[in-house]
Parts: structure tokens; sequence; C-alpha cells
């Protein structure tokens, strides 16, 4: 019984400096979550100016655009996918979901007979892939909870570099990203979306609006060569943002799960260690009883 009684103690204790490190990490999320969110929405208004901007030139250059960033590729079959996961666990299933997004668009593209180049953002996803062999183009960590306007730079950058590069050269004819979409602090979903080539969305204004007249200096394709690599830096930016969201409202809520399933550990270990400690007692006082017995029948 004394055995029972240390070993359920020692549970005790272990389970409460666990709960101590679920609440402080569940703290620290809790503090982070506001400005990341409110960081993912202040984003939206600037991508959506933006892509209203891109539509106006592309409008003006005419149906038929021919432009690097919007054209279809044909000259290759490889295909860039952008993965943006944790730095860190006990999130939850945030890794887990974004994760498995990833390999359902993996095999995807792979039955449509396209090669795949990886480009993974987060200790967790590059983990992940290492273990299992895959060959990672680029990875990128440390930032995925606080990202920075310079990591979303290299981001685009790198894909751009890519997507505009001739096939012998490691070309790429489509670039995705997968991320998670930031909805509440009770719900983020994975998504995946395709960079490039652009799709350029017509209709951004209302069908009882006008477009206004623009006069392009010094013409449409180079007021398009200047936005296009700013929208693509933009939509990474706010993916960037999105993931920090719900990667923090994802590992507060996991936190705090956590702290709840420690305390009725907790509770449940004490009735145990309770239960040992009243049948030893009576085991003590049962043996003093019998063990008094004996004394006054050899006495008498």
């Amino acid at each position: 019984m004394a055995g029972s009684q240390r070993a359920y103690r020692a549970r005790i204790a272990s389970t409460s400096a666990l709960k101590k490190i679920f609440r402080a990490m569940e703290l620290i999320a809790a503090s982070r979550i506001g400005k990341a969110r409110d960081a993912a929405h202040a984003s939206e208004p600037y991508t959506t100016a933006l892509t209203r901007a891109v539509s106006a030139a592309a409008s003006h250059v005419g149906s038929g655009i021919d432009h690097p960033l919007l054209s279809e590729r044909d000259d290759t079959s490889r295909v860039a996918i952008l993965v943006l996961t944790a730095d860190r666990g006990m999130a939850g299933a945030y890794n887990a979901g974004v994760l498995r997004e990833t390999e359902r668009l993996m095999a995807s593209l792979a039955e449509e007979g396209k090669t795949l180049d990886l480009y993974v953002v987060g200790r967790r996803g590059i983990g992940y892939f290492d273990f299992r062999g895959v060959n990672l183009a680029q990875t990128w960590q440390g930032q995925s909870d606080a990202p920075t306007p310079d990591l979303a730079g290299e981001l685009a950058d790198a894909l751009l570099e890519r997507f505009t590069a001739p096939a012998g050269q490691g070309g790429v004819r489509e670039i995705h990203v997968v991320y998670s979409h930031f909805r509440s602090m009770v719900s983020q979903v994975p998504r995946v979306i395709r960079m490039l080539p652009l799709e350029v969305v017509e209709g951004v204004v209302e069908p009882t609006e006008l477009f206004p007249l623009y006069e392009f200096e010094p013409s449409p394709r180079l007021v398009l060569d200047a936005l296009l690599p700013r929208y693509i830096q933009a939509r990474l930016w706010d993916c960037l943002l999105q993931a920090a969201a719900s990667e923090l409202a994802a590992r507060q809520q996991a936190m705090h799960t956590a702290t709840d399933n420690a305390e009725d550990l907790i509770r449940t270990y004490t009735r145990l260690a309770n239960q040992a400690r009243q049948a030893e007692i009576t085991q003590e006082i049962s043996e003093i009883v019998s063990g008094a017995d004996a004394l006054a029948g050899a006495g008498s």
C-alpha cells in the first residue's frame, strides 16, 4: 500500500509540473493571439486594393494578356508547393491538418504526372518530410508564429525566380500554397490556393459601377510588371499572417484542454492516493487489534 501511495504522489507531482507548463504556454499564446489576429485582419484591405489595381491594369491590357505571371506554361511538368507549418508542436491538430492537405495535394498532382518541388516553412513540416525521405527545395524556420515582411519577400523572390526560370533551369509551371486560414479562435481551416499562374478575378467592382478611365504611364504592361510581384508578396504575407494567427489560436485551445485534463488527472490520482492511505490505515489498525487480542489470549 505504501508503494501505491508513493506512486500516486509521484504522478501527482509530475502532472502538477506539466500543468504549470501547459498553463504558461496557454497564457503566452493568449497574450499574442490578439496582435496576430489584428495583423491578419489588417492585411486584408491592402490585398483587396492591390487586387483591384491588378485587375484594372489587366483589363486595360486587353483580353489577350501576355504576361509571364498570367500565362499557363506547357514547357515543363514541374510544380512547386509552399507549405506553411509551425516551428513548435503542442498546437493540437494544426500541423497535422496542413500536412494532411499537403499529402492530398501531392497525391493529386502526382496522378497528373507532375514532378513536385517542396518549399517548407516551419520545423514541424521540415522534420515531417525529412523523416520520410522527401527532398526539400528550400526551407525557412524560426518565424512561424511571428512572421516578418522580410520573410514574405524571401518567399516571393524564391517562388518568382522558379516560376520565371527556363524549364532547363528548374522552372515550374504552377505554384501552390498550403496554409491554415484563420476563421475564429475555435476554427482554423487548412487551405490550398494556386498562387501562380495568377488568375485575375474579373468583376472586382460591383456590376453597377464603371471602371474609371485610367492613363498608364509608361504602359499597362509595365504597370503590371511592377504590380504583380507586389501582389504575390502581399498574398504570401497574408498567408503567413493567417497561419501565425491559426497556430497561436490552436495552441491556446490545445493548452487549455491539456490544463483541464491535467487537473482531472490530479483529482483522480489524489482520490486513489487517499484510498490507498485509508486502506493502509485500516490494515495497520487490524494488525494492532490482532496483536492486542493475541497478547490478551496469551495472558489469560
